[in-house]
């Protein structure tokens, strides 16, 4: 393992390894499992968008079938990273990493021979979507563990969420090419050879922290949240057909994540260990930058979905032609993430991601005034870009804020709730526009998803106002959870 900048063997934590220039030969080694792993997890979530027609054709679906295969993919993410989170102290960080790398590889393999619908949501829903919870959170905790410089661990998280935007973006473009080339199913046979790759580069990724394998876990809270959440996401994806099922499972998320936040006050106050620690939302900077980040991933699966689907079902474009349109907002994410750590350097966390969210904005602006009026397909390139601009440019600040808001024990916790935010925003930006979208394609269905992914980029931006203007190191831990 990596050593952090500045410090020496002696006066390292009891398990670390004295390893210099965080931005070196080392740490690029370190960085590589870790950020291809990221990748492949965010290109999972989008790759699909491409194959709708296909998957659809071959299995005796549509493309509500699909959509809620690529939801819940995203929900299982994001309702099963904290308690997995919680689960790197017990079992440990690179154990379960590598746990989570095996369970994948298991899906997509059994995504690549499904027979039916049923057979793919096991392999790619739930699998995958399992494997993910597991090896993202220790992505994040070896990654902030190692590198407590801000300019290092900036660019750390900008190599990292650099890669996840890249593999969301260029999702389409990969996947495109792949299913039209050989077939939908190669797709997988591709994710499960780069999850055996990253085994392979993982070898040299040692713990820095020793497993505690009688840290206790909280079941109880884990189930409460895990079932909240899923039945308000269930509830987005009702809203267009059985409005008032889709009240009923709102009701039933908000009493099962009120109860979660009560169980949790209730442990913590027992003197025993909760799921997550209410401290952890006592830091309004964290809470704010949760939101920003919240934002980022629903917007850009939101876009990922809308363009894909109103390009295959209303263009009848097939899925290498979507993909091609889908290199600009690749470019663009690439572009502006690598520059992240040079970007950190000249400006604060919080104009990083204001001016992000304001040129996402102008972004979806475009395809709203564009595309409706011209068949070209080069009228998505614009927008397409400056949506790839905007969001590389705030994706790695909104990390680093979170991440850099708390002291190396609550790491784990953390990282968690960062990570489940972020997916939870990846499946609501699904959920909803999909919802909108399945609704009525002839009848402006695509203008009112982007009037909605617009609507968000304006929250986002506001929030963003709100966080501290000389934002750029981290709190002491102290504050961290007062």
């Amino acid at each position: 393992m990596l050593a952090r900048s500045g410090e020496s063997k002696d006066n390292m934590p009891e398990g670390r390894v004295a390893v210099i220039d965080p931005v070196g030969a080392a740490a690029r080694r370190f960085l590589a499992p870790l950020a291809l792993a990221q990748f492949i997890c965010s290109f999972a979530g989008s790759n699909m968008n491409v194959m709708i027609n296909d998957i659809s054709q071959d299995l005796n679906t549509d493309v509500k079938g699909v959509q809620l295969a690529i939801t819940l993919f995203l929900l299982i993410m994001a309702i099963l990273m904290i308690p997995c989170s919680k689960l790197t102290d017990r079992w440990g960080r690179k154990r379960c990493f590598l746990l989570g790398l095996v369970l994948y590889g298991i899906g997509a393999l059994m995504s690549a021979i499904s027979p039916n619908l049923g057979v793919l949501i096991l392999g790619n829903s739930v699998f995958e979507g399992v494997g993910t919870a597991f090896l993202i959170p220790p992505v994040y905790i070896l990654t902030t563990l190692t590198f407590s410089e801000m300019t290092g661990r900036a660019h750390a998280f900008g190599v990292i969420s650099g890669l996840g935007g890249i593999g969301a973006a260029a999702g389409p473009l990969i996947g495109g090419f792949i299913t039209t080339a050989i077939s939908w199913r190669a797709a997988f046979i591709f994710q499960a050879a780069v999850v055996f790759t990253i085994v392979i580069l993982s070898r040299r990724v040692i713990d820095p922290l020793p497993a505690d394998p009688e840290r206790p876990f909280d079941i109880v809270g884990a189930i409460l949240s895990a079932v909240g959440l899923f039945f308000v996401v269930s509830g987005i994806l009702l809203a267009d057909t059985n409005p008032g099922l889709m009240a009923a499972c709102f009701v039933v998320g908000v009493a099962f994540i009120a109860g979660f936040f009560f169980f949790i006050g209730h442990r913590e106050r027992a003197g025993k260990e909760p799921l997550l620690s209410i401290g952890l939302f006592k830091n309004r900077t964290s809470n704010l930058g949760l939101v920003t980040q919240n934002a980022q991933w629903l917007i850009l699966m939101g876009i990922s979905f809308v363009v894909s689907v109103y390009l295959q079902t209303v263009r009848g474009y097939n899925a290498i032609q979507t993909g091609v349109i889908f290199t600009a907002a690749t470019l663009g994410i690439l572009f502006s993430s690598l520059a992240a750590g040079r970007l950190s350097k000249k400006y604060s966390q919080r104009t990083l991601i204001v001016w992000g969210f304001l040129v996402t904005l102008g972004g979806v602006g475009l395809l709203l005034w564009i595309v409706p009026s011209t068949s070209s397909s080069f009228a998505f390139v614009p927008g397409l870009l400056l949506i790839g601009l905007g969001l590389g440019v705030m994706l790695t600040p909104s990390v680093n804020v979170v991440q850099s808001a708390f002291p190396e024990a609550q790491q784990g916790e953390i990282s968690g709730l960062s990570r489940s935010i972020s997916n939870l925003g990846s499946s609501f930006g699904t959920a909803i526009c999909g919802t909108i979208l399945v609704a009525g394609l002839s009848t402006g269905a695509y203008a009112i998803a982007l009037i909605v992914l617009a609507v968000v980029s304006v929250i986002g931006l506001v929030i963003a106002r709100f966080l501290p203007p000389t934002l750029g190191l981290p709190e002491p831990a102290e504050e961290a959870v007062s």
